[in-house]
């Protein structure tokens, strides 16, 4: 008898469920007219049956976090169900290193801004990881309602689905350090391997029962039997990872992935789908029901520093990593402005630090604010995207857009002719590079959590003072890592080489043109790998630096080898301008010669001048072509800056003919006439781009004056 609810239970059960249902239902209505995410709604229905507000409807808070608990394990089946290897190789390494260096960036902010605030280190590191997710709900929807497209929608979904695997990681590490006691390296490394078998021994069975028994259930043509099998599948794995200490979550995605690998995953999701929107719905009023405006009201200050960052540092971190590993400016800052917010995952693991008691109760209603405020932002950053594009390019000196033009093409060209033969060696360097990061970052917190304990044991040892014994204890910690550091570093510079050789192959005999390009790609591509690794490094390993280093410390020496590095980028970037500049000299030559040759009827009918062999000669300048404002168009009478090419498809002009008037590198304030000839360089679909652009304004002006 002990299964059933006694009378006055399974009422006050019914009573729960009704007022939470109506709650949302109304404000997911009201929410949907006012063209509003109705996740809010659902939040707002949470504050008005909660204890916080004083409204007299009044939801039972255990009765509701229950069934809160069942809205995360489905939400988050529902997102293993959409995974699978398959997926996460279409989705491409580049997506994923913006996600890595975005998410650890985030972490890093966050950690540092809640140690300001004073909070405990456990507390500040469940601030980093609350702040280090995008929400994949909300930017679906704003997408969707907005009839957002480009291609830089596939690098947000794509930078979605790796952070949604790190969402994972970050609440099963969370959970079992939540757990867990005083942190040192022989706690960790427990944790680790006990964290390694659990995953090894779950995945590795269900690969070989869960698909077979989902394809079997499937085939006997029975919609209710496939949806009952299928959550008992995924409250079985979820009920498992809790009872080996880890998050329900992590039980119900991997649940999710393994029922995918049977190939009836949409078919699944499809049943699923309806029982997961009510308890889902269920989840975010219980998330409103812990909201205590007063709270909210007493923390503001981290709620507007915390929102600030979220904003600021996503844009940062996804526009700087997304250029650095090819996309266009305006790409990488379109999708660095989608990205800007949190969302599901940030309750989540709030939830998560404040069930474990981890965290104190302060914090869960901080994530919900700064989840509220930047989701409401969210629509506006996208729609004044492109618009920002255009001005933050305008703003960049001239040694940099024509690096950021010249980048593109030279990240096109890597992406389309590496040669299988280099495939092995890449993948090796790419392997060392990753080793030399994890095992620098193992040495760093094994050296914090362990340097007094190793002091204390010499000094005793040998009858030492602590002082002496410190620094021998150092001394080795640092002969250990110097080796690591050394290697990590031309590990970089040997994989730059590579690509930048791939890239700009080096000539045999003579001249070689493409010796400054080749070398600002080196030093980009060797700046990048930098700051992906210290980036990484220090999001993981500063949680365990109290002692020898505060946070203070970390960000100015992370700031010094910045400046360092963005120094020796800059001066590439100018002798590359230089370069540029040149090269422009020997296009117009080309082209000057090629419209005398048309005057005299040498080159047949009248066409644009093609500038192919100029290309062969300056590989570093990419494959420039030559574009005519023709009769009519209405580029005519418009500055450069005005027509805004370089903005609009990342193209750049090198040079204007006019005539017997050439142009070299014009400004922006440069104006265009009938009869212009512009020598345009970029990449492959840049240069399309502004082909189109230019086309498209003569046809469009064409059109306009027939209708006149």
């Amino acid at each position: 008898m002990g299964v059933y609810l006694r009378p006055m239970d399974a009422h006050d059960f019914l009573r729960t469920l009704a007022v939470v249902l109506s709650a949302a239902g109304l404000t997911t209505v009201i929410f949907q007219r006012l063209r509003q995410p109705v996740v809010f709604g659902y939040l707002f229905a949470g504050m008005i049956v909660g204890p916080h507000v004083p409204i007299p409807v009044v939801a039972d808070v255990a009765t509701v976090q229950a069934l809160a608990e069942t809205g995360v394990i489905l939400l988050l089946f529902s997102l293993g169900l959409e995974f699978s290897l398959r997926k996460l190789i279409r989705v491409g390494p580049r997506a994923g290193i913006v996600a890595v260096v975005q998410s650890s960036l985030m972490v890093w902010i966050g950690y540092s801004l809640a140690r300001a605030f004073g909070w405990t280190t456990m507390e500040s590191l469940y601030a980093g990881a609350i702040i280090a997710i995008s929400s994949t709900t909300i930017i679906a929807k704003a997408f969707q309602e907005q009839g957002v497209t480009g291609k830089f929608t596939q690098l947000v979904l794509g930078v979605l689905i790796i952070e949604d695997l790190i969402g994972i990681f970050l609440i099963t590490i969370l959970t079992a350090l939540s757990a867990g006691s005083e942190l040192s390296a022989e706690s960790l490394a427990t944790t680790g391997m006990r964290l390694g078998i659990f995953l090894a021994g779950l995945i590795g069975v269900g690969l070989l029962l869960i698909p077979r028994a989902v394809r079997a259930v499937v085939r006997m043509a029975r919609p209710e039997t496939t949806l009952i099998a299928s959550m008992g599948i995924c409250f079985a794995a979820a009920l498992l990872a809790q009872a080996f200490g880890y998050s329900v979550a992590l039980g119900a995605f991997i649940a999710g992935s393994l029922v995918g690998e049977s190939g009836e995953e949409k078919r699944v999701a499809h049943l699923i789908e309806p029982v997961r929107d009510v308890f889902a719905a269920i989840f975010f009023v219980a998330v409103g029901m812990l909201i205590d405006p007063k709270l909210v009201a007493q923390y503001w200050l981290p709620v507007v520093a915390f929102t600030i960052a979220v904003i600021v540092g996503k844009v940062f971190g996804v526009t700087i990593s997304a250029f650095f590993t090819g996309y266009s400016t305006r790409t990488s800052l379109q999708t660095g402005m989608s990205l800007a917010q949190i969302g599901e995952f940030s309750f989540i693991i709030a939830g998560v630090g404040l069930a474990t008691g981890a965290t104190r109760s302060f914090l869960y209603p901080i994530a919900v604010a700064v989840s509220a405020i930047t989701t409401l932002i969210t629509p506006w950053l996208i729609r004044a995207a492109p618009s920002t594009a255009v001005f933050v390019d305008s703003k960049l000196p001239r040694p940099i857009q024509t690096f950021v033009t010249l980048y593109g093409s030279w990240m096109e060209r890597i992406r389309e002719s590496r040669a299988r033969s280099e495939r092995p060696r890449l993948r090796r360097l790419l392997g060392v590079l990753l080793l030399d990061v994890v095992v620098i970052a193992l040495v760093l917190i094994g050296a914090a959590l362990e340097t007094r304990r190793f002091t204390d044991l010499l000094a005793a040892s040998s009858g030492l003072s602590t002082m002496a014994a410190r620094v021998i204890v150092v001394a080795g910690i640092t002969t250990i890592a110097l080796p690591l550091l050394v290697g990590f570093f031309r590990t970089a510079r040997q994989l730059g080489n590579m690509l930048a050789h791939e890239a700009l192959p080096p000539v045999e005999k003579g001249v070689d043109f493409a010796a400054a390009p080749r070398r600002a790609l080196i030093v980009t591509l060797q700046l990048a790998v930098v700051i992906v690794a210290v980036v990484f490094v220090v999001a993981v390993t500063q949680p365990f630096l109290p002692r020898i280093g505060s946070t203070f410390v970390v960000a100015v020496g992370v700031g010094v080898l910045l400046l360092v590095l963005g120094i020796t980028f800059w001066r590439t970037a100018a002798d590359l301008h230089g370069h540029a500049r040149a090269g422009a000299e020997v296009i117009v030559a080309v082209l000057a010669q090629q419209m005398a040759a048309e005057k005299t009827g040498t080159a047949g009918e009248r066409a644009a001048p093609s500038l192919d062999s100029v290309g062969k000669i300056l590989p570093g300048l990419g494959d420039p072509v030559s574009l005519r404002v023709e009769p009519g168009s209405a580029l005519e009478g418009q500055t450069l800056a005005g027509v805004n090419l370089r903005g609009l498809t990342g193209a750049t002009v090198l040079a204007i003919v006019r005539g017997d008037r050439q142009v070299l590198m014009p400004s922006g304030q440069e104006t265009l006439h009938e009869g212009d000839i512009l020598a345009v360089v970029g990449s492959h679909e840049a240069v399309e781009s502004a082909r189109a652009l230019i086309a498209g304004s003569t046809n469009s002006a064409a059109q306009g004056s027939s209708t006149e």
